[in-house]
């Protein structure tokens, strides 16, 4: 179900937002879903982790079939000379 919502913002921001919408060939708010989504999908990923850990999710590409936690773990076990 799509239901209308009234969003307010300043001039520049509202224009910035329609001018990055027709660059991507897409409207506001379908552009405004898509940065909801992807900012659940990064809080539901990163739940559990540290602050710090979390701060900084999202920077990086991680390998394939790793999630933030076991990247973090390798590195710590890396750093002290620990074997899994």
């Amino acid at each position: 179900m799509v239901t209308k919502l009234t969003l307010s913002a300043e001039d520049d921001v509202i224009k910035e937002a329609k001018r990055l919408a027709e660059e991507q060939n897409t409207s506001v708010s379908a552009m405004f879903a898509r940065i909801i989504r992807g900012m659940a999908r990064r809080r539901k990923s990163t739940a559990g982790l540290s602050p710090i850990t979390r701060e900084v999710a999202g920077i990086a590409r991680l390998p394939r079939g790793k999630t933030p936690r076991d990247v973090l773990t390798d590195a710590l076990m890396d750093k002290h000379g620990l074997k899994r």
